[in-house]
């Protein structure tokens, strides 16, 4: 058998690449070298605009070509670091091998004993990795996130007066609004937006084992943890001022929980939705060209919403390690969190993938109103709440003297098929008052509602 060429191994770097590319610019392995190039870069300007150890501030056009070692990053400098690692056999190291190199290149030797200056390679890792996690959650998958969130809330609104049957335990129940189901997850996603919205990402700058020691034996009148935090600050993190040799992680912990979370109610959605579909509440909307079984040519699968469920599974797999690993280290230091976080770019791959799909998935069903209107025409039983609820209410009123109400609508509606008439005839032999009887004739499955429609004002 033929040796194939060389091949991605993960269906995020081949069939979906096109769609996860957007995180991959900031959580692969380039993005991340590009980030700690930045964060390097940017500590060489602080050390010099604060003159420290004989520097000088540089000058505009000195500063501008030191940032464009990160802001023109690209293959030159990928290949660079490939080739250095491969001998320096650290990561962090190489980076800073790069910066030194191109200072030479800008006539900056003067301050090349600057690159790197007493940091611990957590250091930079640290404020790299919440740089490149904070750009993708909010440049990319946020606003993807956002827009299917939109999207079910679109649904909702679009279909708040369309009666629908429930189902609780798979069985006729209360009748609701198609809208109004949509709703619930809307609610459900908006909320966990905001907390999303307000994480934080936070890098620390304090030395080999956080105690800024080294700093201090180099110059102990410099204020280094005010330093350290107008550094970390001025990148747009939040300074953490207290750690061992690593950032804790714990914000990578809390924002991987609530991203695993979103993902796992819009599992719950794709698989209610999955079910509307089989159910006929749902049609879909034939794409041209596409197949929807290799042998039988009338179906069209809901492979949006499946392919969905799969990689918010996938997702939150990923997720949920990441935030039960990252936030332990043996003592001061160990490495198992180098190795983890080199996957935060497959858990958000996978989300991104099962949000692309859900949003395809709902632009391509159709709301089956007739269909939702025969299921409700045939399950008039749901009315027996609402006449043993009224029963009830008369009883407590002092006028009926039924006795037990929810046994006779238990005798008379369970497990068995009641129509409009029998519950006609039903009503008209109770001993109730005229007010609570006419209510009752009154009322259909499909207008037995409450305010589900009205409901719907809590998504503004």
């Amino acid at each position: 058998m033929s040796t194939l060429p060389s091949q991605p191994l993960s269906p995020l770097d081949g069939r979906y690449h096109s769609v996860v590319a957007p995180i991959g610019e900031h959580l692969s392995e380039a993005g991340l070298n590009r980030a700690r190039v930045e964060v390097e870069v940017e500590w060489l300007i602080v050390l010099t605009d604060n003159s420290l150890f004989g520097s000088s501030p540089l000058d505009g056009a000195q500063k501008l070509a030191l940032r464009e070692l990160y802001t023109e990053f690209g293959q030159a400098e990928i290949d660079w670091l490939a080739a250095r690692e491969a001998i320096t056999r650290h990561d962090v190291k190489a980076v800073e091998y790069l910066v030194r190199d191109r200072l030479t290149t800008l006539g900056l030797d003067s301050i090349a004993e600057l690159t790197h200056f007493a940091c611990t390679s957590e250091d930079i890792n640290s404020v790299a990795y919440a740089l490149t996690v904070q750009r993708a959650v909010t440049e990319v998958w946020l606003p993807k996130f956002r827009a299917v969130l939109n999207r079910i809330r679109e649904a909702a609104l679009e279909m708040r007066d369309v009666p629908m049957l429930a189902r609780t335990h798979g069985q006729p129940a209360t009748p609701t609004t198609m809208g109004r189901e949509f709703g619930v997850f809307a609610y459900r996603l908006e909320r966990i937006a905001r907390q999303i919205d307000a994480s934080e990402y936070m890098g620390k700058f304090s030395g080999a084992t956080g105690t800024f020691a080294a700093h201090v034996s180099a110059d102990p009148s410099v204020d280094w943890p005010l330093l350290s935090r107008t550094f970390v600050e001025s990148l747009g993190l939040d300074w953490n001022p207290l750690t061992t040799q690593i950032e804790s992680h714990d914000w990578q912990a809390e924002l991987y929980n609530r991203v695993s979370h979103a993902g796992r109610v819009l599992h719950n959605l794709a698989t209610d939705v999955w079910t509307y579909i089989s159910m006929g509440y749902f049609s879909q909307i034939p794409v041209a060209g596409a197949t929807g079984s290799s042998t039988m040519p009338h179906k069209i699968n809901p492979i949006r919403f499946e392919n969905a469920e799969a990689n918010f599974e996938l997702a939150s797999a990923v997720f949920d390690s990441l935030a039960a690993t990252l936030v332990t280290s043996r003592m001061q230091r160990d490495l198992t969190d180098s190795t983890t976080q080199r996957n935060i770019g497959v858990a958000f791959g996978h989300s991104l993938l099962a949000l692309d799909n859900i949003l395809r998935g709902l632009g391509e069903i159709s709301l089956a109103e007739a269909v939702l209107a025969a299921d409700l025409e045939a399950n008039w039983e749901v009315l027996a709440e609402p006449i043993q609820t009224v029963i009830r209410a008369e009883i407590s009123a002092g006028r009926s003297k039924i006795s037990d109400p929810y046994a006779v609508l238990k005798d008379l509606t369970r497990g068995r098929r009641v129509g409009q008439a029998e519950l006609a005839e039903f009503i008209n032999g109770l001993d109730i008052g005229e007010d609570a009887r006419t209510r009752l004739l009154a009322l259909t499955p499909a207008s037995y509602l409450g305010i589900a429609t009205a409901q719907l004002e809590y998504l503004n």
